[in-house]
C-alpha cells in the first residue's frame, strides 16, 4: 500500500539535504519497531512541489510526499501515528493523508525514481563502491537486491531489475544522508517478472536503503 502525504507550506527554509528530517520522523512516527531490520520493505520518496532558493527548498503550496509499504498493517499503524503528530519539518505538517491501494500490474513495467536509487558493492575488504547506471554490474545488484526482499518476505517469484538505458536524461546525485554521502542515481527502471514481484516493488522500492529515502519508484 501507499500513503500520500500532504504537507502544510514550510516556514522555514528546506535545506538541500532535508532527507534526515523525513527519516527521523518516518521512525518517529512507526517506534521502535523490528521494521528497523536491516532489510526495508518499504520506501519512502523524496519530496515533491518545491522550487530552489538561496539555501534549500521553498514550497509555498506545500509538499507531497509518499511511503509505501509490503504489510499494509504497518501503514495503518503509521497513519494513526502520523495523525497524533502531525508535525514534518520546517514548519510543515500533515494536513492530509491519502491511501492508495496496490495496482494492477502486467509482467513489464516501466518506472520513475521519486527518490533517487542507490545500488552499493563491498569488495573482499568490506570496502564499498557505489554504481551507477552507466556500470554494467548495476542491473545485476538491483535484481539481486529485489530477489533479496522477496526471499525475506517469503516470496519466490522471479525477476529482473534494469534501467532504462535509452532513456536520454540519466543523472547522479550525491546525498548526504547521516553526514555520509551516497552517488545515488536518477533514472528510470524497467522490471520484468512475475506481476506479484512488480507490485511488490513498487512498494518496497529497488536498490539499497529504500528505508533511508533511496529507490522509491512510481
Amino acid at each position: 500500500m501507499r500513503l500520500h502525504f500532504y504537507l502544510t507550506k514550510n516556514t522555514e527554509t528546506v535545506p538541500f539535504n532535508y532527507q534526515d528530517f523525513l527519516i527521523g520522523v518516518f521512525h518517529k512516527w512507526m517506534g521502535w519497531n523490528k521494521i528497523h531490520d536491516e532489510i526495508s520493505l518499504y520506501s519512502l520518496s523524496w519530496l515533491q512541489g518545491g522550487k530552489g532558493v538561496k539555501d534549500g527548498f521553498d514550497f509555498p503550496k506545500g509538499a507531497r510526499w509518499f511511503i509505501s509499504f509490503w504489510d499494509e498493517e504497518l501503514g495503518k499503524q503509521l497513519i494513526m501515528s502520523a495523525m497524533k503528530n502531525t508535525d514534518v519539518c520546517c514548519g510543515m505538517c500533515v494536513k492530509e493523508i491519502q491511501m492508495q491501494e496496490n495496482p494492477q500490474f502486467s509482467s513489464k513495467e516501466r518506472f520513475i525514481a521519486s527518490s533517487p536509487i542507490f545500488i552499493r558493492k563491498y569488495d573482499e575488504n568490506r570496502k564499498a563502491t557505489h554504481l551507477t547506471f552507466n556500470n554494467k554490474e548495476a542491473d545485476h545488484y538491483l535484481t539481486e537486491t529485489l530477489k533479496k526482499k522477496l526471499k525475506s518476505a517469503n516470496l519466490d517469484y522471479d525477476v529482473k531489475v534494469s534501467f532504462d538505458r535509452l532513456y536520454f536524461k540519466p543523472k547522479t546525485k550525491l546525498v548526504k544522508i547521516n553526514g555520509i554521502e551516497n552517488k545515488a542515481n536518477f533514472c528510470p527502471v524497467i522490471i520484468e517478472g512475475n506481476p506479484e514481484a512488480v507490485r511488490f516493488a513498487w512498494n518496497v522500492g529497488v536498490g539499497h536503503s529504500t528505508g533511508c529515502g533511496f529507490g522509491a519508484i512510481c
